[in-house]
């Protein structure tokens, strides 16, 4: 395995991403995902302490909240920009960097589905992939000052012409890849094809010039993760019942537009390995990566599988609903949404220099954890948990000890949280509620929260 310098690409970097650093250890997952259905039975007999930050109560609106916790809105799906746009629709994920100046910008995915004729376009045609679709990103530049909330400075689109742009993920050189959750084209109203992935600086003042990444593939993304140490991207798909993992070995390390080798994870001794139920919290898989021989197949529309059967046809492992993922502890810690025996979800950490896939968790039951999705780490040691199940949803943190609990619950409506993220000194988490994907929805509006309190008080 390629090793590069880490100084190499913090020299390049234009910003600190919060939160990249730490995570839970794994023999404490492993302690607790072992032994989850019986700990939470008891938790919920009140035989057991929450390992948490207490009781949640209604903090305002939109969250309930532990004691002690405050939080503010902005961003409101429909509000004013600075840039003179209204705040598009469906926030999803997000990242936090460190600028010079002490502010923090927030790089904000819009997972707007509306297909033409439908689609309200973000920005002019001359910076757009696609003038005629609505989706890209939006960037928000915040204040941090002492105690009080942060403030927003100004928001601006920074990626337009994209389409259900769902998650992505940070790069250690100070931009955010955001990555297109169909493979929809021509055939669909567009006037390009879509299914790729998008770079955006995060010190950018205006929108960036919308290069598709094709050599990572065409496929149904969700997130990605970027290894500091080698460069490489690891990519999850959100196929029900049917994703691979993928990674991205650039041709230069930290360099995407420069083209690259695309591979697909598989376990080593056992091809077409079936990871979506029935494995064992604990476990070291060994992992292989076969080569994807064509990352952009000219069928992808008509067959959204296309990248997916190359790697399988290889020997490429199954599993189901991929979503979240996030680099942490020296590791890539992805969901499978609804994976496990319970569908309910799974937690899975990938070690690159043991080249070994772990099943950290798997949730017993959906009032355990319903559907996990976007993930991030805690500057102090856990990991939070944004979940996309039916029914209300919360926010849950995974402590270092390997112990769940819930730290808030939309209150508001129904709808998924999305791109949670710690500012860089750990002070804030910033998270979204998604609103509605489309201009058909029942009129939910996404909007961004910032969430400050006494953090010292628990693993987060």
């Amino acid at each position: 395995m390629r090793r590069i310098d880490r100084r190499d690409f913090v020299r390049r970097s234009g910003a600190i991403v919060g939160g990249l650093a730490l995570a839970p250890s794994l023999p404490g997952l492993l302690r607790y995902g072992s032994g989850g259905r019986d700990r939470a039975a008891a938790r919920r007999a009140g035989a057991e302490a929450s390992p948490g930050y207490g009781d949640l109560w209604p903090a305002g609106d939109e969250l309930a909240l532990p004691e002690g916790f405050s939080y503010t809105t902005f961003g409101v799906e429909g509000s004013m920009m600075t840039d003179g746009t209204p705040t598009p629709r469906a926030h999803d994920g997000m990242a936090a960097f460190g600028m010079p100046d002490g502010s923090v910008r927030l790089v904000r995915n819009h997972e707007d589905g509306d297909l033409p004729p439908h689609a309200r376009p973000m920005t002019d045609a001359a910076h757009a992939y696609d003038p005629a679709a609505g989706g890209g990103t939006t960037t928000l530049e915040i204040r941090l000052e002492g105690d009080g909330p942060p403030t927003l400075v100004r928001d601006f689109v920074s990626l337009g012409g994209t389409t259900i742009n769902c998650a992505g993920g940070p790069t250690p050189w100070g931009s955010w890849l955001s990555c297109e959750e169909t493979t929809n084209g021509l055939a669909r109203g567009w006037s390009v094809p879509h299914g790729y992935v998008f770079e955006v600086a995060a010190a950018a003042d205006r929108p960036v010039e919308a290069v598709p990444l094709k050599a990572m593939g065409r496929f149904v993304h969700e997130a990605v993760a970027v290894d500091p140490v080698t460069g490489f991207v690891y990519e999850t798909e959100d196929l029900n019942r049917a994703a691979g993992v993928y990674r991205f070995r650039p041709s230069t390390p930290g360099v995407l537009a420069g083209g690259g080798a695309l591979e697909m994870l598989a376990i080593r001794g056992r091809p077409d390995a079936d990871l979506r139920a029935g494995q064992r919290v604990g476990e070291r898989l060994p992992v292989r990566w076969v080569p994807i021989a064509d990352p952009d197949p000219t069928d992808a529309e008509q067959h959204p599988a296309a990248v997916y059967v190359q790697g399988r046809e290889r020997g490429g492992a199954r599993l189901s609903r991929l979503e979240g993922c996030w680099y942490a502890d020296e590791s890539v810690y992805f969901h499978s949404t609804n994976g496990g025996d319970a569908h309910a979800g799974q937690v899975w950490r990938y070690l690159p220099r043991e080249e070994a896939l772990v099943l950290v968790f798997e949730s017993p039951s959906a009032d355990i954890l319903n559907g996990p999705d976007n993930i991030t780490s805690s500057p102090r040691g856990g990991l939070i948990i944004c979940e996309d199940g039916p029914g209300t949803c919360h926010l849950r943190g995974l402590t270092p000890n390997g112990e769940i609990f819930d730290f808030a619950r939309n209150i508001l409506n129904e709808r998924e949280f999305a791109g949670a993220v710690f500012s860089p000194d750990g002070r804030v988490l910033f998270v979204n509620i998604q609103g509605d994907l489309n201009s058909f929805g029942p009129g939910n509006p996404g909007m961004t929260l910032a969430i400050w309190g006494p953090w010292e008080r628990g693993p987060l």
